[in-house]
């Protein structure tokens, strides 16, 4: 019989990543909005570091995504979640909540180096397992205008950081130390060897 698992995570990015190497999936959602899982809070804590965030964040989808199959009586199998976050000198930035907060972030970012860090997480059978990728990305100098045009084409309104680098945003990127996969959202190499950890046979 085939491998397969759970993705808990209503990326699109993830779902191509995981189709590049061959993983063969099914989606496992979540609430979202008003009715969102209470179990899934992505407020950070009163000084919560952004390495702590997002494997807080990430364990709490797999080990929320792993609860559900027992509610919904769905087949046990290992269920895979992701966060990724930024860290600009010290502070989490996450999506932003509108146009004029993503240009203020991509303002912040422009000329800098920040840290973008994605935690990845899988239980199943009462084990829950996660590994952290970590990336450096310098932005080149922005002006208002490009940055402007940037966020009125819609694309960094769902992404941490206000921006997708495997989109338009990479013509920002000057340069980059680490997983180009984590940055995008799922570390792949992090990925592989977490489900081999769970006898997912890749």
């Amino acid at each position: 019989m085939e491998s397969r698992i759970y993705l808990a995570s209503r990326s699109p990015r993830r779902r191509e990543l995981l189709n590049q190497i061959g993983v063969r999936f099914d989606l496992l959602l979540f609430r979202a909005g008003a009715r969102s899982d209470a179990q899934i809070d992505e407020t950070p804590l009163p000084g919560e570091s952004a390495d702590d965030y997002v494997v807080r964040v990430a364990r709490a989808k797999a080990s929320h995504g792993a609860s559900l199959l027992l509610v919904r009586h769905l087949p046990q199998r290992p269920v895979l979640s992701a966060d990724t976050t930024l860290d600009l000198d010290g502070e989490i930035i996450g999506k932003p909540e509108d146009e004029a907060h993503a240009r203020e972030i991509l303002r912040r970012l422009s000329g800098a180096t920040h840290r973008v860090l994605t935690a990845v997480a899988v239980a199943d059978g009462g084990q829950l397992l996660h590994d952290v990728s970590i990336s450096e990305v310098r932005f080149r100098v922005l002006d208002d205008a490009e940055i402007r045009r940037y966020v009125s084409s819609g694309e960094p309104m769902d992404k941490a950081g206000a921006y997708g680098i495997q989109g338009r945003a990479a013509m920002f990127v000057a340069e980059i130390r680490g997983s180009h996969s984590g940055i995008v959202g799922l570390p792949l190499c992090e990925t592989t060897q977490l489900l081999r950890r769970f006898n997912y046979s890749l």
